[in-house]
C-alpha cells in the first residue's frame, strides 16, 4: 500500500507521545513512550483524542500498538499524585477519567476497524485500551494483568471493567480483579480478551490478515455493521456505569490521601 500524508493534527504534543503512520486505508497509532513503558498520562490521553477526532473519513482499518518491550504498563500513579496535590478535591483524577472514557469510547465507537496489537505487559488501563479494541492479536509472550486493587484503586477506568465482564463473563473477571494476578496470552485467548495468539514475529503478519479483508468491505455496510455490534453489546449489559468512573477514582484517591494525611 502507498503511503499516505496524515491530516493535519489539532495542536498538541502528538509526537511527544505517539507516533502515527498512514498507509493506504490502514492508520497505525503508536504509543511512543517506551522509556516509560508508554504509561498513559493526560498528554498521552490528549494525544490520543486529537488523533481520533480528526481521523481521515477513508481510514478503514485503526492498529493500536506500542513501542519498547511492552505494550503499555497502565496508567502513570506519578500524576496521579501529582493531580492530588493540587487539588486533594480529586478534580484533576476526575479530567482525567473523563478523558481516558472517551479514548475508549471513541475507539469502541470508531467508523473503521479498530485492532489492538499486544506484546510483552498491557497492565491496567493499558488492557483498557487494548480492550476497547474491535480486534486484539497478542504474541506469545504477552501477560495481562489487572493490578488496581493492591494499589488501592477501583477498577474504575475508562468503562474497562463493564467491557471486560460483556467479553468475558463476571465470574471469572472477579477472580482477575480481586486476586489481580498476571494471566498469560493463551489465558487470554482463552478468556476472549484476545482472539488471536502469533509469536511476537507474526505480530504484523497477523494483523495484515485481518486489515486485507476488512478494507475491501463496503463502507457504508462495514460502519452500520459495527454499529449493529456495538449496540447489542452494550444491550447485553445489564448495567453500565463508566460514566461514574472518574468520580470514583476522584473519590477513592481523595479519601486514601486525606486518610494517610496530605504528606
Amino acid at each position: 500500500m502507498t503511503a499516505l500524508p496524515l491530516r493535519s493534527l489539532p495542536s498538541g504534543s502528538v509526537r511527544q507521545t505517539l507516533r502515527t503512520r498512514r498507509e493506504g486505508p490502514v492508520l497505525t497509532v503508536e504509543l511512543n513512550t517506551p522509556e516509560q513503558g508508554n504509561t498513559v498520562t493526560d498528554a498521552l490521553l490528549d494525544d490520543l483524542l486529537a488523533v481520533l477526532h480528526d481521523q481521515d473519513p477513508a481510514v478503514r482499518v485503526l492498529v493500536l500498538t506500542g513501542s519498547g518491550d511492552d505494550f503499555c504498563l497502565g496508567g502513570d500513579r506519578g500524576e496521579f499524585t501529582r493531580h492530588l496535590a493540587h487539588d486533594p478535591t480529586g478534580g484533576g483524577i476526575r479530567l482525567s477519567g473523563t478523558k481516558a472514557r472517551l479514548v475508549c469510547d471513541a475507539l469502541t465507537s470508531n467508523p473503521a476497524v479498530t485492532i489492538a496489537r499486544v506484546h510483552g505487559k498491557a497492565i491496567g488501563a493499558g488492557l483498557a485500551l487494548a480492550l476497547a479494541c474491535d480486534l486484539r492479536v497478542g504474541s506469545e509472550d504477552a501477560t495481562f494483568r489487572l493490578p488496581e486493587l493492591a494499589l488501592g484503586l477501583p477498577t474504575a477506568w475508562g468503562g474497562l471493567l463493564p467491557r471486560l465482564i460483556n467479553e468475558v463473563g463476571a465470574a471469572r473477571v472477579r477472580e482477575l480483579v480481586l486476586t489481580g494476578r498476571a494471566f498469560t496470552a493463551a489465558e487470554a485467548q482463552s478468556l476472549s480478551v484476545l482472539q488471536r495468539v502469533v509469536p511476537a514475529h507474526e505480530l504484523d503478519a497477523a494483523v495484515a490478515d485481518w486489515a486485507r479483508p476488512v478494507v475491501r468491505r463496503p463502507q457504508a455496510a462495514l460502519r452500520v455493521t459495527k454499529t449493529l455490534l456495538n449496540s447489542l453489546s452494550a444491550a447485553s449489559r445489564l448495567a453500565d456505569v463508566s460514566a461514574l468512573d472518574a468520580e470514583l477514582m476522584a473519590a477513592v484517591l481523595a479519601e486514601s490521601r486525606h486518610a494517610h494525611g496530605a504528606g
